[in-house]
């Protein structure tokens, strides 16, 4: 990944429009319709606890990972996309521990996030990283679609 970087964005940053613009093609690629956030995606960011990396590479998005923190000991990974060029190229997992990171500053004790089971790739990564399944939820995405719920503990010692 030469040439790339990883940006967080504020609500207050001068490229928040163009950068939400981008994200938000991103979400319409990868996210079927009735889970994607494009339509409501700046008022999700300007929730009170949440947070968006995105990682850049020769000037444009390539990859974004939203996150939130309902409580001082838990949060969720929202969403985690990478441009489809992008793949097979590390953002994915850059982000993904940059927003474990992120949370650890916060001393969250637990992270979660959902999966389709059948997201091979992205169950792997999650794997690699430490979460585990805790259960299925069915007809979490939609009533032919399961997701797994699954979790990192971590000490905050």
């Amino acid at each position: 990944m030469a040439d790339w970087e990883m940006v967080e964005l504020h609500r207050n940053s001068g490229n928040w429009g163009k950068v939400v613009e981008e994200i938000v093609r991103i979400e319409k690629r990868v996210f079927p319709k009735h889970e994607s956030l494009a339509k409501s995606f700046e008022e999700e960011l300007k929730k009170k606890n949440n947070g968006l990396l995105y990682s850049k590479m020769g000037g444009e998005v390539a990859g974004y990972v939203m996150y939130s923190w309902a409580s001082s000991l838990y949060a969720s990974i929202t969403k985690l996309a990478v441009k489809e060029n992008y793949r097979r190229q590390g953002h994915g997992k850059a982000l993904l521990k940059a927003a474990i990171e992120k949370c650890k500053t916060r001393n969250i004790h637990r992270i979660s996030l959902h999966v389709d089971p059948s997201r091979i790739a992205a169950m792997n990564l999650y794997k690699k990283l430490g979460f585990q399944v805790d259960s299925l939820v069915e007809s979490y995405y939609s009533s032919d679609r399961n997701a797994y719920r699954m979790y990192l503990d971590f000490d905050t010692d």
